[in-house]
């Protein structure tokens, strides 16, 4: 009887064993084959420090949250050497995977999208898409003799050929996007080993990568991707308003608003509002020029519009302060964001209704103070000049007249019977001299 029960114990045993193995092994299997989630991240535009910033915390919250991986959907004309590198150097001391996705069709990866696209663990791009025309241009407003040139063009050559060199790619390629601004389409740039791959859509990519392995700071590292849940990143209303900031367009119509509300609020004290929103509408452009080429021979000329207009309304220039006010508007306005590259100057079709706005502003205000300035006054003693009231008795060198509902002495050169309609001619204190009125 003992063996028996002996022997059932043993049984159960092992039973009991095998069966914490088998769980054991289950859950391995299911921790091993989690993927996390992928971050994906949609940025377009001018590389400027606001997309830097966006980018890298982004990166830094995925780190947090142990993100599979980071797609980041570019689609770039170029931008900011400094904001291009500080992207850069997240992208390479990150331990979760980066994937540079170049879409969707008609986008670009032009100057330093190049340098970001190559930075990537992996790069892909949408058919349509075109990568290249890396060659550094100079920025604000500053002209680079042939050896500053060279020694920029050179930095950046040996600066792209090293982010090639670790991540293997084509490194010949590189220095001629940055010396001769070569430009390829997504074919040609897979071909050439530019990029890894091309993928159509979002899915057709997450597929595409599953399984590949990569060299994050950390080590090798699978991605798991095919099946794991995306989580859009989208930039933040502070982001938004940030970067709509940043574009060289709305950043001169900020200045403008800024220099309307100032003139009115100097013009006219005690109003607020135009100083308000021409002070917030003035730091926010300031800000924006930091980011921007910013020509400071046009702000100079911009402001010294602003005080030929105002001195336009003191100083008899029969329209001639007006003229140069007009004409240094315009030139400033045209040299304010100087910059080989169009996304980064002010559009013509800006400027023009901007400068003819702004003028007829101006022209306006002052017409309009000139007139008020030049009005007959219509109270205190100046008000009673001209003023027509009716002899209240016989007036010789003295006599009483009644204007405006009241009784004034008054005086007179000439001979006015009571009853006669009489003309103001003068104020004296508190007699009128007046003379009859032949109206």
């Amino acid at each position: 009887m003992k063996s028996y029960f002996y022997k059932l114990l043993v049984k159960n045993y092992r039973l009991t064993i095998i069966s914490l193995l088998f769980t054991v092994y289950c859950s391995l299997f299911t921790i091993s084959s989690f993927a996390g989630e992928i971050h994906y991240l949609t940025v377009d535009g001018i590389v400027n420090p606001v997309m830097s910033e966006f980018i890298v915390k982004s990166m830094e919250t995925a780190a947090k949250e142990n993100a599979e991986a980071v797609v980041i959907q570019l689609d770039t004309p170029g931008g900011l050497d400094l904001s291009m590198r500080d992207i850069v150097k997240a992208m390479l001391s990150s331990d979760v995977p980066v994937v540079v996705y170049v879409a969707p069709s008609g986008s670009r990866a032009a100057s330093a999208g190049v340098f970001i696209t190559y930075a990537a663990h992996i790069a892909a791009m949408a058919p349509g898409t075109n990568i290249g025309s890396a060659h550094p241009v100079a920025m604000g407003g500053e002209k680079m003799d042939e050896t500053m040139m060279k020694k920029v063009e050179n930095d950046a050559v040996a600066y792209l050929k090293g982010i090639a060199a670790k991540k293997h790619r084509n490194a010949e390629w590189a220095e001629n996007a940055v010396r001769k601004s070569v430009n390829i389409t997504a074919e040609e740039a897979l071909k050439l080993k530019v990029i890894d791959l091309i993928a159509p859509d979002r899915k057709a990519l997450l597929s595409a990568i599953d399984g590949k392995k990569v060299e994050v700071v950390s080590g090798e590292k699978v991605l798991k991707t095919a099946k794991a849940e995306v989580k859009d990143i989208e930039m933040g209303l502070r982001y938004r308003i940030l970067n709509a900031i940043t574009n060289p367009n709305v950043a001169y119509i900020l200045m403008m608003i800024g220099l309307i509300g100032l003139y009115f609020e100097l013009s006219n004290p005690g109003l607020i509002l135009p100083g308000v929103v021409g002070a917030i509408s003035l730091v926010l452009a300031f800000y924006a020029f930091q980011t921007l080429s910013v020509n400071y021979a046009g702000l100079l000329l911009i402001g010294l519009a602003a005080i030929f207009f105002i001195a336009e309304i003191k100083v008899t220039s029969y329209g001639l302060l007006t003229i140069a006010g007009v004409i240094a508007l315009t030139l400033g306005s045209l040299m304010l964001f100087e910059s080989p590259l169009p996304f980064m100057r002010v559009s013509l079709w800006v400027i023009l209704p901007t400068v003819v706005t702004i003028t007829a502003l101006f022209l306006g205000a002052m017409y309009y103070g000139l007139k008020i300035r030049h009005k007959k006054p219509i109270s205190g003693a100046e008000g009673l000049v001209d003023e027509i009231g009716i002899a209240n008795t016989d007036i010789a060198n003295e006599g009483k007249v009644f204007i405006d509902g009241e009784y004034w002495d008054a005086w007179s050169n000439e001979p006015i019977k009571a009853g006669e309609k009489v003309k103001v001619v003068e104020v004296a204190g508190l007699k009128l001299k007046v003379e009859k009125y032949k109206g």
